[in-house]
């Protein structure tokens, strides 16, 4: 039976607590006055499915920006895999302002309720591809990536390591589909000492020439609201996701439900929503 439970709303200040309690009876978590649920019922009888089939049958699914990373931290924003790259070593104070205002222009209709997803996808195109093409105007050279990170504000979500290191522990595969930038992503990971050998990520990576200069992005673009088709060309080829039939899928917008297309024969799937900004 699958089970698509409706979207577990959680504020910024919540940690990835769910997975760590999968193998205990009692889930506090869920009686707190942040978290959302139109049906408890149905959300604790999935748990209690996926106790009982372990952690062999488990697989989590997950977007990146603002939801395994911090969405502010003392009222100011913490910035995207995008925004890390809005460094004075790797863009000029043009192609920043440029940046900022496609941001300004496109991020309400991103989370604009009103609209439905045929309606943004579009737009959502329009918006990464100009971005992408401002960034590859810069020369942004490979070598000064993880400087840019490591100066970037950019912090994963409180009790990181909790959710992390027991999906590494017990086999468990972690999926993250993101629209930001691949290969910022994985330098944000890697220097939190949480790049495991379970972690698959499908994004949007930069092309480099041989000088280390970007010069493109590789594949088709990922954004926000076409992670279905990602899912659905990728996911099949792991096959560490094989026989893995309950899902743990975790997001930030309604784009990101559709990152679980991809699961052969989904037994059940859990969602878990991060209520950031509306």
């Amino acid at each position: 039976m699958i089970y698509q439970i409706p979207w577990i709303y959680t504020p910024v200040r919540s940690v990835l607590a769910i997975w760590n309690q999968l193998s205990k009876t009692e889930i506090p978590e869920l009686t707190k006055t942040s978290v959302m649920m139109r049906e408890r019922s149905r959300v604790e009888e999935t748990i209690s499915d996926m106790q009982r089939a372990g952690a062999c049958s488990l697989q989590v699914i997950s977007d990146f920006d603002m939801t395994l990373t911090r969405f502010a931290r003392d009222g100011k924003r913490v910035p995207t895999t995008h925004n890390i790259l809005n460094n004075r070593l790797l863009i000029n104070e043009d192609c920043t302002k440029k940046m900022r205002e496609l941001l300004n222009k496109y991020y309400p209709i991103e989370i604009d309720a009103r609209l439905s997803s045929e309606e943004k996808l579009p737009l959502m195109v329009e918006w990464w591809t100009r971005v992408h093409e401002l960034l590859i105007q810069q020369r942004i050279r490979k070598d000064m990536l993880a400087h840019a990170v490591k100066e970037s504000s950019s912090m994963l979500r409180d009790g990181y390591r909790g959710f992390f290191d027991p999906l590494a522990e017990h086999q468990v595969p972690l999926l993250i589909f993101s629209a930001g930038v691949g290969d910022v992503l994985e330098e944000v990971i890697r220097q939190n000492h949480v790049f495991h050998p379970n972690i698959h990520i499908i994004s949007n990576y930069m092309d480099f020439d041989h000088t280390g200069t970007l010069r493109a992005f590789k594949g088709q673009l990922i954004h926000s609201y076409n992670k279905q088709e990602g899912a659905l060309s990728h996911a099949a080829s792991l096959r560490e996701l094989q026989d893995r039939p309950n899902v743990l899928l975790l997001g930030d917008s309604l784009g990101d439900l559709s990152m679980s297309d991809g699961v052969s024969e989904p037994r059940n799937i859990l969602t878990v929503g991060f209520l950031n900004d509306q």
